[in-house]
């Protein structure tokens, strides 16, 4: 029993120090012992109860001055380490610094609002970030502090019902046939029309084309076989961004691609250029043996593929007019188109996600978009169904209204008033 410097006993736990301050000591639920000050000896009982009600209640937490830094490091190492993927790893470190760590990295956990994370959102908006950034930080977040909520370091997620603006757009870009035909027609000839052609008829990821070697081709069973991407970042150990192979996005990622005749055709052709770009190349390469290189023999980026499609775009606009130029796209547009294609051929959705390498069919579905010549062909289609059911029936409908314009001539024809 602690005693006050009278002599009064205090209760169970409790002291009073020497500087008049009253303490209380008990040990919680995670074996630590949490103590309590407070000049006036009611008001540290009260404190008292509480913390124990609320240690007693599972509302306590491990440590109410851990930041959201220390936490991203533990959430790194125990929930993400050894179960995505190296790139994957890469990429949320990259997310946390540019997008949270500045922000509310010092931060305590247990003190971060909804308001915070809401006002972070709103932040990368202002500064331009695209949906898909912002997205992807949100579901970064969601999942630090759910595991945060589950380690007993906050008792509630201030993630969780904080919206992110829609897309203005939710339809991925995707080329129609006019424009695929017309993109691919403009390109022939350059140096990377070739890249455009197999990524157009496969539907391969950008890194996992950029990451091709003529050995992942096989023209006798005409597949192609993906097992790697090819990724430009800065990885532990290195002092800047250089090219590394990784392993595919997910293991439904590992797959055969069928070959086209058209697919065959631009591989072809690029083995002979590729056995052309090595002749002329005097510079040495890490990548020796991959397929789509630069036309010094060096590994394909993201960001150049992109802009090798701008300049023929570019090209394009210029027979054109400003108010009917050719709209811009990123080389994952290819993807797109692919799957449109298939779509409009009447490829079964299951194949199609085999073709893509998807995980899950729902991720395939993402990936389905309607043409508007397309949307009027299966009309037409439609129509020719129905002809057959109502068998004459639109033909007379039409006879009868005929006539109905002839006996009233309040009616105007439709076609004199158009």
């Amino acid at each position: 029993m602690g005693k006050d410097l009278t002599g009064k006993e205090l209760g169970n736990g409790i002291v009073q120090r020497k500087d008049g301050l009253y303490c209380a000591r008990f040990n919680d639920r995670f074996g630590k012992q949490k103590t309590i000050y407070d000049k006036n000896i009611k008001s540290l009982r009260a404190k008292l109860i509480k913390a124990q009600y609320e240690d007693s209640e599972r509302l306590s937490i491990v440590d109410e001055n851990y930041t959201l830094d220390e936490w991203f490091e533990k959430w790194l190492s125990a929930y993400k380490k050894n179960t995505v993927r190296e790139g994957t790893l890469t990429l949320y470190k990259k997310q946390y610094r540019l997008y949270v760590s500045k922000i509310i990295g010092m931060v305590p956990i247990s003190k971060i609002s909804k308001l915070q994370v809401s006002l972070l959102i709103g932040d990368l908006i202002k500064s331009g970030v695209g949906w898909s950034t912002q997205n992807a930080v949100k579901i970064l977040l969601t999942d630090i502090f759910d595991k945060a909520l589950m380690d007993n370091f906050i008792r509630s997620n201030p993630a969780k019902g904080v919206k992110i603006a829609k897309k203005s757009n939710d339809d991925r870009r995707v080329l129609t046939k006019d424009e695929q035909l017309e993109f691919l027609e403009c390109s022939a000839g350059t140096f990377y029309h070739n890249l455009f052609d197999v990524a157009v008829n496969t539907g391969l990821r950008p890194g996992e084309l950029c990451a091709l070697t003529w050995d992942d081709v096989d023209l006798e069973k005409k597949y192609i076989s993906v097992n790697k991407t090819l990724l430009y970042q800065k990885n532990e150990g290195d002092e800047q961004k250089t090219f590394h192979f990784g392993e595919t996005k997910t293991e439904s990622s590992v797959r055969l691609v069928p070959i086209n005749i058209y697919c065959e055709k631009a591989l072809k052709k690029q083995f002979v250029q590729k056995k052309n770009v090595e002749g002329k190349s005097k510079k040495t390469t890490e990548f020796p043996d991959l397929l789509f290189t630069t036309k010094f023999n060096t590994p394909i980026s993201a960001h150049l593929f992109d802009n090798a499609i701008i300049r023929i775009i570019n090209e394009i606009n210029l027979s054109r007019g400003i108010d009917n130029e050719f709209e811009h796209f990123s080389a994952h547009t290819f993807r797109h188109t692919f799957a449109t294609r298939c779509i409009e051929s009447n490829v079964n959705i299951k194949t199609l996600q085999t073709y893509l390498g998807h995980s899950s069919l729902q991720t395939t579905m993402l990936y389905l978009h309607t043409t508007d010549d397309h949307k009027f062909a299966e009309m037409e289609l439609l129509e020719n169904e129905l002809d057959k059911l109502y068998d004459g029936n639109n033909e007379k409908s039409e006879l009868q209204f005929e006539n109905a314009l002839k006996k009233d001539k309040k009616i105007v024809p439709i076609h004199k008033a158009m």
